[in-house]
């Protein structure tokens, strides 16, 4: 069988005690991590934790439970729990490298990552602004689509890590028709939701309060939304964000579009932070994340919750049986 890669994120933070945690479970294909073996051995010992960490060499069976799948990469620096350090920069960018190489050229059946620190990395003299960039660089698509998810709510992103004046000049009617369009597809293609319903959230205050709080729902968002559902798309016109979430509206709905970052996600956030996964849609192959950071204080610690990775692998196990054959 395909493996599933995971990479261990930032090596002073959290990632490698949750992956560590991954162990624990049984999985039914090969789900390997991308991390210097040292490290986790020298952590599982901080942790004190009985984990047996298998070298990968192109396994075709999942390991047992109590064993952990390791493709070996090496750190430039010796790793202190909690302390950053720029030198290992290209350490946790050659884990990212690596999984969508082996993704893109089938050789995976995709990719779940752990947190990282984008301020080390750019600390490091090297241009790093997320994981979604990045993938969406490797694949070399022209938009992908960020999309957070718990079990009862789905949030997508017209708009990502922009700093909130640039929002606005952002939200372009070829950029809403790209996301849209990848949104629907990947509901329907890796979701299997046949007939999506997505409610889409104003831009201003008030979506706009008829243009009193702003036109960017009147010229440029609403005539977008009118041409798919003229297409027979059920997808809303722009509502207020601030009722929109209401659980009379999130009821009828598969998913919410919203316009920026801190707009969607903090309310996604507040329901199930922790058991939140992140989706890069629009991807050729599937990549799923946790919902937190890196956590440098909790790193070695054995107080950081595993739960959002867990979740991130069994879904995107979840989505990939559909499109390989074992």
């Amino acid at each position: 069988m395909l493996p599933l890669y995971v990479t261990s994120g930032e090596p002073a933070g959290i990632g490698p005690d949750i992956c560590l945690d991954l162990a624990k479970q049984w999985y039914a294909r090969p789900v390997v991590v991308l991390a210097d073996l040292n490290l986790l051995q020298q952590r599982a010992q901080q942790l004190g934790q009985q984990v047996e960490l298998l070298r990968y060499h192109g396994q075709t069976t999942a390991a047992e439970k109590g064993q952990l799948y390791v493709e070996h990469i090496a750190l430039a620096e010796a790793v202190q729990a909690g302390q950053l350090n720029p030198a290992n920069a290209h350490y946790v960018l050659a884990q990212l490298q690596q999984a969508a190489d082996y993704a893109l050229q089938g050789r995976s059946v995709g990719v779940v990552t752990a947190p990282v620190q984008k301020s080390v990395i750019n600390d490091a003299g090297i241009a790093f602004s997320g994981h979604t960039e990045f993938f969406q660089a490797c694949a070399a698509v022209a938009r992908v689509v960020m999309m957070l998810a718990t079990q009862s709510l789905r949030v997508a992103l017209v708009t990502t890590h922009l700093p909130l004046r640039q929002v606005a000049d952002a939200i372009t009617a070829q950029r809403l028709e790209q996301v849209i369009d990848i949104l629907v597809h990947d509901l329907q293609q890796k979701f299997k939701i046949k007939s999506p319903r997505i409610l889409v959230c104003g831009l201003n205050p008030h979506a706009g309060e008829s243009g009193y709080l702003g036109r960017e729902e009147i010229e440029i968002i609403n005539p977008v939304l009118a041409r798919y559902q003229a297409q027979g798309l059920a997808i809303s016109d722009c509502l207020p964000a601030d009722t929109l979430f209401s659980p009379e509206h999130l009821q009828h709905a598969d998913a919410v579009l919203a316009m920026y970052h801190d707009q969607g996600l903090p309310v996604l956030k507040s329901q199930g932070f922790g058991e939140a996964i992140n989706i890069t849609l629009g991807l050729p192959f599937i990549r799923t994340s946790v919902d937190h950071g890196t956590a440098l204080s909790l790193a070695a610690t054995g107080l950081a919750k595993s739960s959002s990775l867990a979740i991130a692998v069994d879904l995107a196990l979840q989505l990939a049986e559909p499109m390989v054959m074992p």
